[in-house]
Formats: structure tokens, sequence, C-alpha cells
């Protein structure tokens, strides 16, 4: 066995272990034959994914010069830059190595806003702001959505601040960098005059809050993106998605802190992590049970938010089950998911006719406004399963047969995993989520 695969052996181990979800019944849902298919998938999309030094992927960019090896967000044609979110999100999967974790914290790190500026188009980064993205040829953080052109970044389309996500997934990748080698020194380790763990705590505070608040909450006039699986749609007020963000990154910070002997910092994060697994189900839920993604516009019912609040175990109790059996009886409706897929709002949720979010760049039933991803599939079984085992088994099911009848390794006519799709198309093949993010749910013990 190469040393590589070795290595990628043990942190799967090591992360199976890590993931903190223990009453997740994630486990069960797939038999041994389709679990080892997914794992299997899940390892050969990483591979897919990996932008060796030197190695170019695009006519539009040259070669990888960042020194290391880069993960993007998918194989074949999809994404050509290193995106912070896919990546944070896809480390538990185990398939990457520390020394190729080291290298995307440490790049993701050194491009960390230090000083504020605004963009030609009128937004601004703030100090402690991640990228969106990183271009692979000359490290250049493009810190909004739509674009990979440095000077051209930033207008009132894309947001007039920097998505309130990458911060928290910041955050994620040192947390796992660090468990994975227990290397807690490393968290004291200068990159550009600025110790890691600082600039952990510089990001936690970008996205911003009312006065003396801890939800994130953003307006129309200076509106950030609260997630970039939904960046071409409008969504202020207080915000669903990046505050569960937050309340996993606190949990962290406060972890980290506790390592390093700083009890007066852990237990600020504590009391934060406290505060907002209160007020989440307050702020933002429905008479259904349901998560709201947003108190302003876009404010409704979000599979996504809902289905990862259960997964984070911020719902307890009778409001645990509401949602978990809101989240079954849609998904028995048949208003919630496609092939094993999951919408962001429930079919009978659109907004009206025309569009399914409020405010959205795409037309209805496309792309964030409406198909069908297989991202959150995990956590919505997680969810189901809480309350009926067999639906959830059966949801899980599909996704499995979905991604074996479109399986993208028979051939250059096949795609699966894809990032998205509905009853016309689908798009952007090997997207590496899709199965990353079910896998973690799935292979948890």
């Amino acid at each position: 066995m190469k040393i590589l695969e070795i290595l990628i052996l043990l942190n799967l181990a090591f992360v199976i272990s890590l993931s903190g979800q223990t009453k997740s019944p994630g486990r069960n849902l797939l038999s041994d034959n389709d679990l080892e298919f997914l794992r299997a998938l899940t390892k050969d999309v990483v591979e897919s994914s990996r932008i060796v030094p030197g190695q170019r992927i695009s006519d539009e960019f040259g070669p990888n010069n960042t020194g290391g090896t880069l993960i993007r967000p998918g194989g074949r044609s999809c994404y050509p830059a290193f995106w912070i979110r896919d990546y944070a999100m896809s480390l538990e999967s185990g398939f990457v190595t520390n020394e190729e974790q080291k290298h995307m914290l440490q790049l993701a790190a050194s491009t960390q806003c230090d000083e504020a500026w605004i963009t030609n188009g009128g937004s601004m980064v703030p100090v402690g702001a991640i990228a969106d993205h990183i271009r692979i040829d000359d490290s250049k953080p493009i810190f909004f959505p739509g674009t990979y052109n440095f000077i051209g970044q930033g207008n009132k389309k894309w947001g007039m601040t920097p998505p309130y996500c990458d911060q928290f997934f910041f955050i994620q990748m040192a947390y796992y960098y660090i468990k994975s080698t227990s290397d807690y020194r490393f968290l004291t380790t200068e990159i550009n005059g600025v110790r890691l763990i600082d600039r952990m705590e510089m990001a936690f505070k970008v996205p911003p809050t009312r006065q003396n608040g801890a939800i994130v909450y953003t307006t129309d006039d200076f509106r950030g993106v609260d997630f970039g699986f939904r960046d071409a749609e409008s969504i202020t007020g207080e915000l669903c998605m990046p505050s569960l963000l937050k309340y996993k990154s606190a949990m962290q910070l406060a972890e980290l802190f506790d390592k390093i002997n700083r009890k007066d910092k852990a237990d600020v994060y504590r009391n934060l992590e406290m505060r907002l697994k209160e007020e989440i189900p307050r702020v933002f839920s429905d008479k259904r049970g349901m998560l709201l993604a947003s108190t302003g516009k876009s404010q409704q019912a979000d599979v996504w938010s809902t289905a990862l609040a259960v997964y984070f175990g911020i719902f307890e109790g009778d409001s645990q089950e509401k949602a978990c059996r809101f989240l079954r009886d849609a998904y028995k409706k048949g208003t919630l998911a496609s092939r094993g897929n999951i919408r962001h709002v429930l079919t009978s949720d659109d907004y009206n006719e025309s569009t399914v979010w409020e405010s959205s760049l795409t037309e209805k039933n496309f792309y964030q406004n409406g198909a069908y991803w297989g991202t959150p599939t995990g956590w919505v079984c997680d969810a189901i399963a809480r309350v009926d085992i067999e639906a959830a088994k059966q949801l899980a099911k599909e996704y499995i047969d979905d991604l074996r009848a479109g399986d993208y390794r028979k051939g250059p006519e096949f795609g699966a995993p894809w990032e998205c799709y509905n009853s016309k198309s689908a798009q952007n093949a090997v997207y590496l989520t899709t199965v990353s993010c079910p896998y973690i749910v799935f292979s948890q013990k």
C-alpha cells in the first residue's frame, strides 16, 4: 500500500471518531455494499478534484503555482480555483492528508484580509475576511462570488461584503487540521506576522450582528451572501445558516482555547455557543417546526438549515421531533426530494409561481432557485431517521441508486455526482460535496 493511501486511511479512522455526532443514526442507513460504493466514489471524486503543483486545469488560468496540492469543488471542468467552503465541508470524509491540509490552511490564512479595502464596484472587504475562492496561478484571493477577476471583484449583485460562511469554514479547516495532527502549538504559528489562533478569532468576528447580538445579520443596503450554496439568492435580516456555522465555530474555538490553557477565552466562546443554541430555534422556527432562512427578504422555510440544525444538535426534545416529522412528511408527499437529492425549499413553499426564493438571479427550478442537490442529503436522512428509520433508508437508497446509474467512472457521457439538476438538465459533473457531505453522515459509527 502506498504511503499516501495509508495516511488517508489513518485520517479516515480518526475522522469517524472526531465527528462528535454520537446520536446520529446515519451509519445505519446504508447497506455495507452501498456504503462501500459511496466511500470509493467519494475517494475517487476527491482524487479527481486535486490540483497538484504545476498542473493546469483550465485554458483561462496558469498552472497551480501555490507550492502544494489544492482541492477544488470537483473534477473535469468544475470550478477551476480553490474554494474554501467546498473543501472545508469535505474534510471530515477523511480523504485529505495532513500535508495537503496544512498547505491549504496556510494559503487561506495568508490571503486573509489584514487591511480593509473597497473594491472598484463599491463593495468592502473587512479586516479578517476569508476569500470565497483563491486563484491557483497567482494565489490572488477572490472575496466575492461571480468572478475570478481580482481587480473586478465585488459589487452589489454579489454582495457589498464577502459571504458570511467562509470565515467559519476557515475555522473548520484549522480545527480539523489541529485535531488531525494534535499539533496545538501550530495555533501560535505566525502567518504574515499574525498567529493562526488570532486569525481564527479575526475571522469569527467578521460576519455582522445587530448591536450586542449573536445571530448573523445583514441589510438590503449592505447585504452579504449568507451561504455560498445560495449566493445567487438575495436573503436579508437575521440569517439562519451562517448562525448555525457560527455556533459550530464557537464550539470549536472553545475546545481549542481549552487545549492551550486559555480558559477565559474558552468560556467566552462556550457561552456564545450556548446563546446561539437557544436563540436560533427561537428566532427562526415557524409553526411547523422548520427553520426560516431569514427574518427579512426570502424568509422562507429552509430545508438545508433545518436538517443541519438537527445534525448539529441544536434542536432538542419536542422541537427536534416536530422538525424531523415535518421533513419526513414532506418527503412522503414528494415536496422535498427527487432521486434522493434535496431542494433548498419545499415545492409547496415556493415564494410564488415565478420563483422559489423571493429574490433570485436565476430562473425558477434552476441552480439554487429550485434545483435538487445531493450535498444536504445526509443531513436530511439523519433528521428523518430520528422519527422514521425506514423512510430515511428509502431516501438514502434513492440517492445511492441515482449515483450508481450516472456514475462518472462509466465514461465521459456520465457525470454523477452532479452539483445539482432539474427535470431538464444537470450541471457541473463530478461534484465533490454531493458525495463527501452525505458520506460524512452515512459513515459515522
